[in-house]
């Protein structure tokens, strides 16, 4: 590898704080609001990813307000409700969990690891979500067809962690009533919060390189995924590709990649552009996927829209502003109206060493760090910065673990280990803020546990899953791993009052989804109709100052 590869540059949050702002009291940090998604393979007896259908006793994946499913059937998302702890969410993650394993068909597991167990050579087997015969539903449906026309299906079998958290009223309000009366700058509350929220966002974008590093945990992939494909991984055994320091190959070029996004000119620097940036992207046709029709030979639609996104979920990113969406309303429309209610921190791996998936020192961790993003000075993110990060994070992904890699940061070059001490550092006081408010040491003891895995790499998790790779291979940790959750929660069944609660929430889901299947007016065709008027392409709106 040269020089070169090695001396990348990373840019680090606009400057590194010392100290907590003075009016910055613990008691301004109860109420933060947290929830977990988390997705999951179901994985056959065999080892291959499961045929059948969305288990019956889990209710309908369209309505379920806890239990559905992303990409394909085989894929099950579990989403917890908004709750008071980091230590909450994962009880209630893990209640998913049982009530899920006692569903799975017999033989089934829940493959543990975010790059996906043994697929098929025919992407076909990898069956789409079924959402019901209702209009949205098979526009759901025929959503998901066109990302396995437009990126193959093997790619949409990756799964992951999404950690979404909010920060309580009386911190927007302290903060603003603060900075009004040192500036007197008019604002609305909700322009104020958004702004907060974006500063965190383009800080937490700044981070990802030691998120990817202290929490990636896919270092090793089973050949079956990259079939067909130019790669540049080696063999570790057979059926086991890999790199001998990669970090997380789900967040590089192997993962979630789509070539027609690069150039949209979605930016993170005020609300308006960013909303702005998703209209144009949903209105702009994409001339290679004009190519790949909107419908075959028989009349049968193959996507929703020859557009550079049919839906806005489809723009990838490693975080999102959200705001809870009313009746029928998109999710740029949300904030459009009422501002960024939460972010959404995408970039973290599947734990395999924990049977959820997530560990409480992650979920601490990254409450730690979007606190520090928040609080932190945080300029601009410009076009030139976006390439940096974005060249860095593929270094980091496949070689994040290499002695003595060495970085530029806006202070001139330095080691990537120091970089990502001196940030830690940084963190400790707003660690100790959140455990003053909280109770207990927990926050801190996951900023000094991640701050061991930067002493020494082969503390990470990417190390420890390719130490297990090594001697059993990719399938064979991921499968031994697997029985052993499943044994687990097999032995540990739900309190009666829990397993009533998540019966009754499968029977809603049922009635919902029929009653949306009677509601129907209209037939699909004139529904997804109305989705193919392609809209007006939305020039990109500036931001009234600079941030």
């Amino acid at each position: 590898m040269s020089e070169h590869m090695v001396n990348q540059t990373i840019t680090e949050v606009s400057t590194l704080v010392t100290e907590t702002p003075s009016w910055l009291k613990p008691e301004l940090l109860q109420g933060m609001l947290r929830g977990i998604e988390k997705e999951s393979l179901r994985m056959q007896a065999d080892g291959f990813i499961s045929q059948t259908d969305h288990p019956a006793e889990l209710g309908s994946a369209l309505t379920h307000p806890r239990i559905t499913t992303d990409y394909s059937e085989a894929l099950i998302e579990l989403i917890t409700p908004p709750c008071e702890s980091p230590q909450d969410a994962l009880s209630c993650l893990r209640d998913l969990h049982q009530v899920t394993y006692q569903a799975l068909p017999m033989g089934e597991t829940l493959w543990p690891l975010s790059m996906p167990c043994m697929l098929d050579k025919d992407e076909e087997k990898i069956l789409l979500a079924q959402y019901g015969s209702s209009n949205i539903g098979q526009f759901k449906t025929l959503y998901r067809h066109g990302l396995g026309v437009r990126y193959g299906r093997r790619m949409q079998t990756i799964a992951g962690i999404h950690y979404n958290l909010s920060f309580p009223d009386a911190l927007w309000d302290a903060w603003q009533n603060e900075e009004s009366a040192q500036n007197a700058i008019a604002q609305t509350k909700q322009d104020f919060v958004s702004e907060k929220y974006f500063g965190l966002i383009r800080n937490f974008i700044r981070m990802t390189p030691m998120v990817i590093y202290l929490l990636g945990a896919s270092p090793a992939v089973c050949a079956c995924f990259l079939k067909g494909r130019e790669h540049h991984l080696q063999e570790l055994m057979k059926g086991t590709l890999f790199l001998p320091n990669a970090t997380a190959l789900r967040m590089g070029k192997l993962g979630y990649q789509n070539s027609a996004q690069r150039s949209l000119g979605i930016h993170y620097n005020c609300i308006k552009a960013y909303i702005a940036g998703l209209k144009s992207a949903i209105g702009d046709v994409y001339p290679p996927f004009t190519a790949l029709g909107l419908d075959d030979e028989n009349g049968n639609p193959v996507q929703i829209n020859d557009h550079i996104l049919q839906l806005e979920n489809e723009y990838y990113s490693l975080i999102r502003p959200k705001q809870i969406a009313q009746a029928n309303e998109t999710p740029s429309a949300a904030l459009e109206a009422r501002g960024v209610a939460y972010v959404e921190l995408r970039a973290v791996d599947l734990d395999p060493f924990t049977d959820v998936g997530i560990s409480l020192n992650t979920a601490c961790f990254l409450e730690v760090l979007a606190l520090y993003c928040l609080m932190t000075p945080s300029a601009a993110l410009l076009a030139a910065e976006e390439e940096l990060i974005a060249r860095n994070q593929t270094h980091v992904v496949d070689q994040g673990r290499l002695a003595g890699l060495m970085i530029e940061t806006a202070q001139g070059e330095q080691g990537f280990g120091n970089w990502m001490t001196n940030n830690l550092s940084a963190m400790l006081p707003f660690a100790a803020l959140l455990d003053a408010a909280h109770g207990g040491t927990d926050y801190s003891a996951s900023v000094a546990i991640m701050q061991q895995r930067v002493n020494d790499p082969e503390l990470t998790l990417s190390a420890r899953v390719l130490a297990k790779t090594k001697s059993e291979g990719i399938w064979g940790f991921g499968y031994q791993l697997a029985q052993t959750y499943a044994d687990k929660f097999d032995e540990a069944p739900l309190p009666d009052v829990i397993a009533a609660e998540y019966a009754d929430y499968a029977a809603q889901s049922r009635i919902r989804q029929n009653a949306i299947e009677k509601s129907d007016t209209i037939s699909f065709s004139q529904y997804l109709q109305q989705w193919r008027i392609q809209s007006p392409i939305v020039k990109t709106e500036e931001c009234e100052q600079s941030v």
